[in-house]
């Protein structure tokens, strides 16, 4: 073993051996983030009303058996932490990547409506930083939220900027989506420590709302999906959903919006799964006394990728969609950026007869995009973020490249009866239609296919065109 001091001081050691050692946070087991007895993967989410509560969840080493958050109405002065409440966190001990680690969540509630709380987490003697966070409102009153699609991949490189940038476009955001695939493998440990590095302190500051993808289930021993170790230690969601999907699929009301949350990936691994869960949504979806509805889930009713079709899905819940006046689906999986409405090609799409779709990526990993013709706008090959901002009357969407330019943006303004109209501003945007192939994705393409591509290229770009 090595003396620290005598191997620092050493002129024998290089500088970029001494950089990797002693980088913060680095392991030399794999890429590894350990726990501590300090919090670490501190994420803010909602579990009851939002105007009342919030809940918090947090890690440590398995040395904390007992843990504690502290929460006050937010306070100017210094001199305020004597006065905050301590609310005792529910703690569980797990073993994954064969180390034992403790996860702790705490709800906090009886709060007030549009009040500026802060909260701190820890064992009583190490303590995480005050964060702060605003209930919602009782009454009618604008929202917004930020949603990403797939992160999945270089999660720390590269997709760290889409959420960083978001943040700082929409500080005020009232809660973030992730529509599934958050990362690659289910239970690699690095990958969620990756996935925490990026959204860093921001986590704490904005509840999540997150449903799974099919990179969040894994194949057990039994050879059925199962969600991962991870998910639900991790992560304060609600729990009013299907019976056997607890936190993958739920619903919470946010000032006059209903989110339905679907788990898509169960849906398509068990038929029985998939028929309780649509059973589920017509209840919820159905005399709510909301004025909007977001739907949530990964896999897309019309896919981006030409070799895409989930056919079952899209069947089974395009017509309840319809039926209950959905405005809105947010999806993922198919990696690249589509928005549109499924109505024949000629005429007014002024007046959707369904909700708006809207396919994204947030992460760098990118399939080559299909040009069919549900699509109004698209994108090839770039990463996104969306931002959405919903009062009484209007649902303003916007997309936007992790450049931060603004790339695609509509409204759906609502009348008295509960019909849209349809505001399309994305022609009137400077940044043109990023539709390219690149040569990367060429490469998989064969004579033939690169030539059907080329003509889809052309006919979407007509039809674009047509006055």
């Amino acid at each position: 073993m090595y003396d620290l001091n005598s191997f620092i001081k050493s002129k024998f050691l290089p500088m970029a051996v001494f950089v990797i050692l002693f980088q913060p946070g680095f392991s030399q087991e794999n890429k590894t983030y350990p726990p501590s007895r300090f919090p670490d993967r501190i994420i803010l989410g909602l579990k009851g009303d939002p105007a009342h509560s919030r809940a918090v969840n947090w890690r440590t080493d398995q040395s904390v058996k007992k843990a504690v958050a502290e929460i006050q109405e937010a306070d100017p002065s210094p001199d305020f932490s004597k006065n905050a409440k301590s609310v005792e966190a529910k703690s569980q001990s797990l073993v994954l990547d064969k180390r034992e680690v403790q996860y702790h969540e705490v709800h906090f509630t009886d709060l007030k409506p549009s009040a500026q709380y802060m909260y701190r987490v820890g064992d009583g003697r190490r303590w995480s930083e005050w964060f702060h966070f605003t209930t919602a409102s009782e009454k009618p009153a604008p929202l917004s939220f930020l949603y990403f699609g797939d992160a999945q991949s270089d999660v720390r490189s590269l997709w760290s900027r889409a959420i960083r940038g978001a943040y700082s476009s929409f500080p005020k955001a009232d809660f973030i989506i992730h529509a599934g695939d958050l990362i690659n493998k289910a239970n690699e440990d690095y990958q969620w420590g990756e996935w925490f590095e990026a959204g860093g302190w921001l986590n704490g500051m904005i509840p999540s709302l997150s449903i799974p993808g099919n990179h969040e289930y894994f194949r057990g021993q039994d050879k059925k999906a199962q969600l991962s170790m991870h998910w639900r230690p991790q992560f304060a969601l609600p729990e009013n959903g299907p019976e056997g999907l607890p936190e993958t699929a739920y619903y919470i009301d946010y000032q006059e919006t209903r989110f339905i949350m679907m788990d898509s990936e169960a849906a398509f691994s068990d038929s029985l799964v998939m028929k309780n869960q649509i059973a589920w949504f017509e209840k919820v979806a159905q005399n709510h006394g909301m004025r909007w509805m977001v739907v949530v889930h990964h896999h897309p009713i019309y896919s981006t990728k030409l070799s895409r079709d989930n056919k079952n899905w899209r069947e089974k819940m395009e017509p309840l969609y319809k039926k209950y006046k959905i405005d809105i689906v947010l999806q993922g999986h198919d990696h690249s950026y589509a928005r549109g409405i499924n109505m024949p090609l000629g005429q007014s799409r002024k007046k959707p007869d369904g909700p708006v779709y809207v396919v994204s990526v947030s992460g760098p990993k990118m399939y080559d995009i299909g040009l069919q013709n549900w699509m109004d706008r698209a994108a090839s090959n770039t990463q996104l973020y969306q931002a959405v901002i919903i009062d009484d009357k209007t649902l303003s969407f916007k997309a936007y490249t992790v450049n931060g330019d603004l790339y695609d943006s509509f409204d759906l303004q609502k009348d008295e009866k509960g019909e849209n109209t349809l505001v399309e501003y994305s022609n009137s945007l400077q940044i043109q239609e990023r539709l390219e192939l690149p040569e990367r994705l060429q490469k998989g393409f064969n004579q033939r296919e690169m030539k059907e591509y080329n003509q889809r290229f052309l006919d979407y770009k007509a039809r674009k065109n047509k006055p």
